[in-house]
């Protein structure tokens, strides 16, 4: 059993990688996904989880790979309508994307909670991957910019993260409790593993909530994460400005720093072999491999090589217990 940590196009990608590892869809009852809310947002009146939908897709195998979001083939009628009418549609929506949120929120206005909701389109789509909402309180990811506080969305999606953030917080994460079974997919694994997606505003908004970081710094599981930076830059998206404005270098040394409370593995991109000596001064063991997930085969790969490292990666309590 392995649980994963994730949030954006990295994650989908090495959920897709993962789910071909362990031989297709139906095997992939074995690996739970815990998943950012963070980024969750009311567009046109409706509940939209830009995170738990891509990680959804993904695992349906319904994932536009190209855009790293929303539904292969989807078509935006409504889009161009809501346009026309003179409605905000900097945010877009597919019409088969749309469906998902129409129903999310109906469910959730019923009195369903976020991870009864997804579970039941999980089921609908017959995914057997749990996938667990980070928490069923809201928690909002606001990135502090030069223009002033935006939603996250309004940062990365409106505003194209082109203006200078100077810091990051998640609002609501100190009153927020972990999903229903989140605790015990990390206490209970095989194996955990944060995906590499950005440490600030995907990863950072789970470990806000109360509980799950010390969850992953007592499990005795042991804990990986995939770096999302390679080289002086993220693989994509606004994570190296993001890590800069939280005081981190923009490497796999400051992954590596933003997680040592907790982490045993740092599996890095051979580009970065250099940087191993310096993760490992965190003390974080570093492992170095090939990381770029350019097609399936690479992405199975990538995943192959994670669950290997994780079988003969062993349990460290004193070490994790003392680092700073």
């Amino acid at each position: 059993m392995i649980t994963i940590l994730c949030g954006g196009t990295g994650a989908g990608k090495f959920l897709h990688g993962l789910q071909r590892a362990f031989g297709g869809r139906k095997a992939s009852r074995a690996i739970t996904a815990i998943v950012n809310t963070g980024d969750d947002l009311v567009w046109w009146g409706l509940h939209v989880s830009p995170d738990l939908d891509s990680i959804t897709y993904a695992l349906a195998g319904m994932l536009n790979h190209e855009r790293g979001w929303g539904v292969e083939g989807d078509t935006f009628e409504c889009l161009a309508r809501i346009r026309a009418l003179g409605a905000p549609g900097w945010f877009a929506l597919g019409d088969r994307d749309l469906a998902t949120h129409l129903y999310r929120t109906g469910c959730l206005r019923e009195g369903m909670t976020l991870s009864e909701v997804t579970a039941e389109l999980a089921a609908k789509l017959r995914i057997p991957t749990r996938i667990l909402p980070m928490s069923n309180d809201r928690v909002e990811t606001r990135v502090l910019t030069e223009i002033g506080e935006l939603s996250f969305q309004e940062y990365f999606v409106r505003e194209r993260y082109a203006v200078r953030v100077g810091s990051v917080r998640f609002v609501g994460a100190t009153e927020a409790r972990p999903a229903p079974g989140v605790l015990p997919a990390i206490a209970e694994a095989e194996a955990v593993v944060l995906a590499p997606s950005n440490p600030i505003t995907s990863i950072g908004p789970i470990l806000a909530v109360p509980g799950i970081r010390q969850a992953l710094a007592t499990t005795r599981a042991p804990v990986l994460a995939i770096s999302p930076i390679v080289g002086n830059a993220a693989v994509s998206g606004p994570a190296g400005d993001l890590m800069r404005a939280h005081g981190l270098p923009v490497s796999a040394v400051g992954v590596a720093k933003a997680y040592c409370d907790f982490l045993d593995v740092l599996v890095m991109d051979t580009q970065d072999a250099a940087l191993a000596p310096q993760v490992e001064a965190t003390d974080v063991r570093a492992h170095v491999c090939n990381t770029m997930m350019r097609d399936d085969a690479t992405k199975e790969a990538l995943a192959r090589e994670v669950l290997r490292v994780a079988k003969h990666t062993k349990f460290r309590p004193r070490e994790r217990a003392t680092r700073s």
